[in-house]
């Protein structure tokens, strides 16, 4: 042992001993790596420390950044990352779908047909159809023998002799086939899909509308059968012509301290119907720029949704009553009122078959409620009456405006208590009698689809936002929904669905505000939409309407007989 402690090798191991106290003091606390008389460098390249050379073995790189590395992550979450171009964070689910999101549905189901016919065990008894759902008996499926053996012999049985197959002699046999995947999924491969219709995302006209009122239960927005929009800004009502781009001034109510609050157009004509907040009731003739006739006591308080059935005008007002006037009569008092809410009627839509005697009307209010009305009587089908003199547990009003009339007491024939928020959005669908579309506010995000016939609901939809307004397509059985405050991302939309499935068509943005108003062409290929954003822009939601009349051959065309 002495002789290790004399030799060469043990004086240098004591040397180093004696030397490392005296090197190391003042450079690093054995407790932390951060050296205690230096301040730490801002430079994140691995650099040398000071007092240490670079080729020195006992030289340490602290880092003070974590670089996660995803190479060994997950597959599929390191797949969608690659796929997307920018990186986003989470957020909020979004309720409402976009077209590509039906696209991608589309994709995704076909996908996972195949993927269960592919693995679902093949059986000589299949046939060409896919088998959705797994079959009852087990004895098909597939087993993982331990042991098996290529060949197998056995002799016939006399009594059960067997029945030869013949599915050899089929050319359409998978023996024979060189795809990869069966005969099932070949047919769904080549079969043809259903092909989502493109809509243009981009208006293609912006209108600037300065001091459109950004107020929900307003209806100042329509579009007539003359092709003529109407629109009330402020005090003033403006006609824009479609096919000449020209504007005019329909009327000013300034000099009377009034405002406009609905504008509604008779269904085939150039009549004018214009609601203000103090209750007057304006009738215009926009051919000639002229005020035929006014109400002055039309209502007590504003007049927020107008709708017409020939020359019958509905005037639903915040004094929760119903007036229907007959505007060939000068007679100030409406021939019949109605009175089923207990909130402001923000939403009026006649049915528009049957005429003015066979018609329904449709209201809602903001009481969360939505009435069907009948001007025959209040007669339900199957001769079930209604009980006079209350109208939805509210009695009748005789000091409205107006003066008594003689049908006070008449109760509608439905109330829908579905809804928690005020109803605005009424649709009456053009290709089924008896279809009406309704559409919640803020707390309630629904659309409900009813039988009016039968007081059913037929089905709902839930949008994730404030429904604002509805109206059908007149060439497609879709329809248009414009949307306002929103739980999730996706606000301020306009969505288009496909009835009844109910599926995304397109989703149109472009609002910076709540879309409050909709009107469509009389074509029914465009739809207009006003916001609280000051602006009309004009969209090309629909395809045309294909005139069949017009590919007929008539009679009465000789020019078809010169050959």
């Amino acid at each position: 042992m002495s002789s290790l402690k004399n030799s060469p090798f043990g004086k240098r191991l004591r040397g180093a001993d004696e030397d490392s106290p005296r090197k190391n003091r003042g450079r690093f606390h054995p407790a932390f790596p951060i050296p205690s008389g230096s301040t730490p460098s801002l430079d994140s390249r691995p650099g040398t420390s000071e007092g240490a050379s670079p080729d020195s073995p006992e030289r340490r790189d602290y880092g003070d950044r974590f670089v996660p590395s995803r190479d060994a992550g997950d597959l599929r979450t390191t797949y969608h990352l690659m796929e997307d171009a920018t990186p986003s964070t989470p957020s909020k689910s979004r309720i409402i779908p976009t077209e590509s999101d039906a696209q991608k549905e589309q994709s995704n189901s076909l996908f996972g047909t195949i993927l269960y016919t592919e693995v679902t065990p093949a059986s000589p008894q299949r046939s060409g159809s896919p088998v959705r759902q797994p079959t009852a008996s087990t004895s098909n499926l597939p087993s993982t023998p331990t042991r098996r053996r290529l060949f197998a012999f056995n002799s016939p049985s006399r009594s059960n002799p067997p029945t030869p197959s013949r599915r050899l002699d089929m050319p359409t046999d998978e023996a024979y086939s060189l795809s990869p995947v069966r005969n099932e999924s070949r047919h769904l491969l080549e079969s043809p899909r259903r092909q989502l219709r493109s809509v243009c995302k981009t208006p293609y006209r912006v209108l600037d509308a300065p001091e459109l009122a950004d107020d929900f239960y307003l209806n100042l927005v329509d579009w007539s059968s003359t092709n003529v929009l109407g629109v009330g800004l402020g005090s003033c009502v403006y006609l824009w012509t479609a096919h000449t781009a020209q504007v005019s001034k329909l009327c000013d109510l300034g000099n009377l301290h009034d405002t406009i609050s609905s504008v509604s157009w008779v269904q085939k004509g150039t009549t004018l119907a214009v609601g203000t907040l103090s209750g007057r009731l304006h009738i215009y003739d926009a051919s000639t720029l002229q005020l035929t006739r006014t109400y002055e006591r039309a209502h007590t308080q504003r007049i927020g949704a107008l709708s017409w059935n020939s020359h019958i005008l509905s005037s639903g007002s915040r004094d929760r009553m119903v007036h229907h006037r007959d505007v060939r009569e000068a007679a100030p008092r409406p021939f019949k009122r109605c009175q089923g809410h207990r909130q402001e009627v923000c939403g009026l839509r006649w049915s528009g078959d049957g005429g003015p005697q066979a018609a329904t009307l449709a209201s809602g209010g903001n009481d969360n409620k939505v009435c069907i009305w009948d001007l025959r009587g209040s007669k339900r089908p199957g001769g079930l009456g209604t009980t006079p003199g209350r109208v939805g547990n509210v009695p009748g009003n005789p000091s409205a405006a107006g003066g008594t009339s003689t049908d006070d007491g008449d109760a509608p024939l439905w109330k829908f208590h579905e809804h928690t928020a005020a109803v605005k959005a009424l649709a009456w669908d053009p290709h089924v009698s008896g279809i009406l579309a309704t559409g919640g506010g803020t707390a309630d995000k629904h659309i409900r689809f009813w039988n009016v016939q039968t007081g059913t609901m037929l089905s709902e939809l839930d949008t994730g936002s404030q429904v604002c307004n509805l109206i059908w397509s007149l060439t497609s059985h879709e329809i248009v929904s414009t949307h306002g405050f929103s739980s999730t991302t996706a606000q301020n939309q306009i969505c288009i669905w496909k009835y009844p499935s109910l599926d995304m068509v397109a989703s149109l943005t472009g609002h910076t505000h709540r879309v409050l108003y909709l009107a469509m062409s009389p074509e029914g290929e465009t739809i207009v939409t006003g916001a609280g954003d000051e602006t009309l822009r004009f969209w090309n939601a629909f395809p045309k309407k294909e005139n069949h009349q017009a590919r007929q051959e008539s009679r009465l065309d000789y020019g078809r007989l010169i050959r």
